[in-house]
């Protein structure tokens, strides 16, 4: 495996093709397997925040409702609102996710292409999404806000647009999102836009300068995981914040990410670990996969069944 040391700001980076990793003073390349499971994301020393790269592995995943149905349970309590329409002969779906993503607080804008309808009756009906190719990428923006007052903001042409603020605690209600995204034409931005009406947005709620549409994802409009309830919330949320809190006292002293990691990493592991594996991770997208395998098997045997069935018929 070649492995290329860059730099970008205080921050030394190890990057494998488009896979981006955190460097703490002090690790051999024994510890490089760990290191690279941050892998699909790059480090802002400006803003302090960690963002996507265009083509990390997180790229051949796709999106389904059940990810986020996985989020609650897997420690991240965030808000999502999915804004569904068809374009050019392909189902589109935007979506736009908020809140407190383990030890981080983040936003994200994701853009997908649809790609198969599975519908078994009292076990899963919905659309598994491809991420959009290099041709439907957007032209997007948004800057998040927590209580008013801005965290981060984020720009680019991109088919994933994401930020993630670590050690940053926030209740998903505390945080709002200024979106903007610029249509392909007239006709993608009209879909678009009767996308966010069939979603419960009203005209007020947006705006419309030529082809790009700007809105404020606040409150979602969009029904939210049944795995998201009050008394779990408080829990997970609990935990989360203890963890941001046990993160701030451990660097406080410190000025620069790469410090505060080696810090992390030599008096609270577990921190560490989590660090390594920030945002939508690896670790979580494999128990997607697992999800998405086993979804498959069983739409294989129930359309295998429905088939016998009717030849029996």
């Amino acid at each position: 495996m070649s492995v290329q040391i860059k730099t970008q700001g205080e921050l030394p980076i190890i990057g494998n093709d488009d896979k981006i990793g955190i460097l703490s003073q002090g690790m051999d390349n024994s510890e490089l397997d760990n290191v690279i499971e941050i892998a699909g994301y790059s480090y802002d020393s400006i803003q302090d925040i960690f963002f996507s790269v265009m083509n990390p592995w997180q790229r051949s995943i796709g999106y389904c409702r059940l990810f986020d149905e996985a989020a609650a349970p897997l420690g991240m309590i965030i808000d999502c609102e999915p804004i569904k329409f068809e374009y050019n002969g392909k189902r589109w779906m935007i979506g736009f996710w908020k809140g407190q993503y383990d030890l981080v607080t983040g936003g994200e804008i994701g853009v997908y292409t649809g790609a198969l309808d599975l519908k078994m009756p009292g076990f899963f009906t919905g659309t598994f999404y491809n991420c959009a190719s290099d041709a439907d990428l957007l032209q997007m923006s948004f800057i998040l806000r927590k209580n008013g007052n801005i965290l981060f903001t984020r720009e680019g042409k991109h088919w994933w647009l994401t930020g993630f603020k670590l050690g940053e605690f926030s209740e998903p209600s505390e945080l709002t999102m200024d979106i903007n995204i610029t249509l392909k034409n007239e006709l993608m931005r009209d879909a678009f836009i009767a996308g966010l009406r069939k979603t419960g947005y009203s005209d007020n709620e947006f705006m419309i300068n030529g082809n790009s549409v700007s809105f404020i994802f606040a409150t979602p409009h969009s029904t939210q995981p049944i795995t998201r309830t009050t008394s779990t919330d408080r829990i997970i949320q609990k935990k989360n914040e203890l963890l941001c809190a046990k993160y701030r006292e451990i660097t406080k002293g410190f000025d620069n990410l790469q410090d505060k990691v080696s810090a992390i990493e030599k008096q609270a592991p577990e921190l560490y670990q989590k660090i390594i594996k920030i945002g939508k991770a690896k670790p979580i997208f494999e128990i997607y996969e697992t999800i998405l395998v086993v979804i498959i098997v069983a739409a294989g045997t129930y359309l295998a069944s429905r088939i016998i069935l009717n030849e029996d018929k």
